[in-house]
């Protein structure tokens, strides 16, 4: 199943867009197969299913320009990093 999953993930043209009000987010994620609008806090903790079903929680933090996120997921407790960082008028992952 894990494999099917990441092939789709392959096709999905995943748009993202980002609106910040202070430490506020919204975001807006399309694709081929969902749209999902959502908000977090910097910092306070929230839950979030990813595209493919894995339900986590976790927070985002912001460091200089960089944004750190850590989550665990809720199936197996494995604790999941991603950082992103603005490059070039896009937010990336670094």
């Amino acid at each position: 199943v894990n494999v099917v999953k990441r092939k789709l993930a392959e096709h999905d043209n995943l748009k993202i867009t980002i609106e910040q009000t202070g430490d506020k987010f919204q975001i807006k994620e399309s694709c081929n197969f969902r749209t999902k609008d959502f908000n977090f806090t910097l910092g306070v903790l929230f839950d979030y299913s990813l595209a493919y079903g894995t339900e986590v929680s976790g927070t985002w933090e912001m460091e200089g320009d960089t944004l750190k996120g850590t989550f665990t997921r809720k199936d197996n407790n494995k604790v999941l990093t991603t950082t992103r960082a603005l490059v070039g008028g896009e937010l990336v992952q670094v």
